[in-house]
């Protein structure tokens, strides 16, 4: 449990889950701003990008770039098994969590 994702890093992975192949760094930023609807840093998303990579959550590629980005290379991000299954381990512990409590509590102000 002490292993266990933040929201924050959750937002970002199932960011990347839901973009498929088009999750890249920007598109990953938008894509977790609509979900937490609110408005986050790209240096946030940038920096939580490189820790769910170094963790081995996450594998990123970088291609070529294009002449409409001034041949600015691209990095696209990949979750892999160990991120998928921290995802898991995530849900099933918030549920666990929460299965005790009926909502809205009693007494609670």
């Amino acid at each position: 449990m002490a292993d266990l994702l933040g929201a924050f890093e959750q937002a970002v992975l199932l960011a990347i889950v839901r973009l498929g192949a088009n999750a890249y760094g920007r598109t990953v930023l938008h894509e977790a701003q609509a979900s937490l609807g609110r408005q986050v840093s790209a240096g946030a998303v940038y920096t939580t990008l490189d820790r769910l990579e170094q963790r081995g959550l996450v594998r990123s590629r970088q291609e070529e770039g294009t002449a409409a980005r001034g041949g600015r290379p691209r990095r696209y991000y990949t979750v892999v098994a160990e991120g998928v299954s921290a995802l898991n381990e995530a849900r099933d512990t918030l549920t666990r969590m929460w299965s005790s409590i009926q909502w809205p509590a009693e007494g609670v102000r």
